[in-house]
C-alpha cells in the first residue's frame, strides 16, 4: 500500500475506502491530494477482490472545503501560475478536472459519504459517484462566481445530468450555500442520514453490490449509462446493448446467474474485470485535452 499522506485507503473484504485526510484543514483539496487519489483508485480498479469504494472526508465537519486557498507551496490556488500562449498546453489543465477525468473512467462503484461541507471541488468531485449519500449537517456549494472564476472539474457536463439544467443554473450563477434537504430534493443525494449512520448506510449499499451482483455486469452497467446516456441516438445504446448481452450471455457468470437463481442460493461469480471484460470494452476511444 501506499504512504499516502493526503487520504486514507483501506480495504475491507469487497469494499474500499477512501478518506479525504487533512482534518486541520476540513480536508481542503490539494495537488497533491489529486494525485494521490487518482493513485488509489488505479490500485481498486486493479484490485479484482474489490466491488465497491467509498469515499469520505475525516471528521464530522468536512467532506472537502474546496480547494485550499493558502497551498504551502504559495502558489495560486486554482490554476497554474505559468503563463502559456496555448491553451491546449497541459499546464492549463483544472485538477479537479484531471481527477473527475479519473472517476469516471473507474470501474468500480463509486458511492460518496458527504459527511459534512462540501463545496467549490469538494461538491464537484462528487458529481461522477455513481451514488451519493449525505449526512444531516452536509452542506453543499457550487461557489465559484464568488470566488470571481466558473465551474470546474467537467461540472458543466455532470451537473445538469444530475439535478437539471434550472437547478444547475440557480446553484451555480448564486453560489450559495445549500444544505443537505435541498440536495435530496434536487435528486444530488441518494438519501440523508445522522451523522453516526452515514457510513454504515454506505457500507450497506456497497455489501448489497459486492453480494449479490456481478463484477462485469456492474462495470458494463457503469460504462454504458455513464457514456451511453449523452449519445446522440438511442441506436448508439441499442448497438452496445446487444453486443454487451450477446457476450455476456455466454459466460460463466450468466450461467451462475441462472444457476443460483434456480437453485435458490447466493451467487458466486467467478469472472474479474481485470481478465474477463468482453472483447469489445472499452468501444469508445477517450478523448484528449487539447
Amino acid at each position: 500500500m501506499p504512504d499516502f499522506t493526503q487520504i486514507k485507503l483501506d480495504i475491507d473484504g469487497a469494499i474500499a475506502t477512501i478518506t479525504l485526510h487533512r482534518p486541520e484543514k476540513m480536508n481542503a483539496f490539494t495537488n497533491a491530494m489529486r494525485d494521490e487519489l487518482i493513485e488509489a483508485i488505479d490500485l481498486t480498479d486493479v484490485d479484482d477482490a474489490v466491488r465497491a469504494v467509498i469515499v469520505t472526508g475525516e471528521g464530522e465537519r468536512a467532506f472537502c472545503a474546496g480547494a485550499d486557498l493558502t497551498p504551502a507551496s504559495g502558489k495560486g490556488p486554482f490554476a497554474a501560475d505559468e503563463e502559456v500562449d496555448d491553451l491546449s498546453d497541459p499546464i492549463v489543465r483544472d485538477g479537479g478536472g484531471r481527477l473527475v477525468m479519473r472517476l469516471f473512467n473507474s470501474q468500480k462503484p463509486l458511492i460518496g459519504a458527504c459527511n459534512g461541507v462540501a463545496v467549490g471541488v469538494g461538491a464537484t468531485m462528487q458529481l461522477p459517484f455513481d451514488m451519493r449519500l449525505a449526512s444531516e449537517n452536509a452542506r453543499f456549494g457550487f461557489v465559484f462566481a464568488r470566488r470571481g472564476i466558473t465551474p470546474e472539474a467537467a461540472s458543466s457536463w455532470f451537473l445538469p445530468r444530475l439535478v437539471g439544467m434550472q437547478t444547475a443554473l440557480e446553484w451555480c450563477m448564486t453560489g450559495r450555500i445549500f444544505a443537505a434537504d435541498e440536495a435530496l430534493a434536487a435528486g444530488l443525494v441518494r438519501s440523508v442520514h445522522p451523522q453516526g449512520e452515514l457510513m454504515d448506510a454506505a457500507r450497506g449499499l456497497a455489501r448489497e453490490i459486492a453480494e449479490n451482483t456481478s463484477a462485469l455486469s456492474v462495470a458494463m452497467t457503469r460504462a454504458m449509462l455513464w457514456r451511453l446516456s449523452a449519445a446522440e441516438h438511442p441506436m448508439m445504446a441499442h448497438r452496445i446493448d446487444s453486443r454487451a448481452i450477446y457476450r455476456l450471455s455466454r459466460g460463466q457468470d450468466a450461467k451462475e446467474g441462472i444457476a443460483s437463481f434456480l437453485e435458490k442460493r447466493a451467487p458466486d461469480f467467478p469472472g474479474n474485470v481485470t481478465t474477463d471484460m468482453p472483447d469489445f470494452y472499452p468501444w469508445w476511444q477517450e478523448p484528449e485535452y487539447k
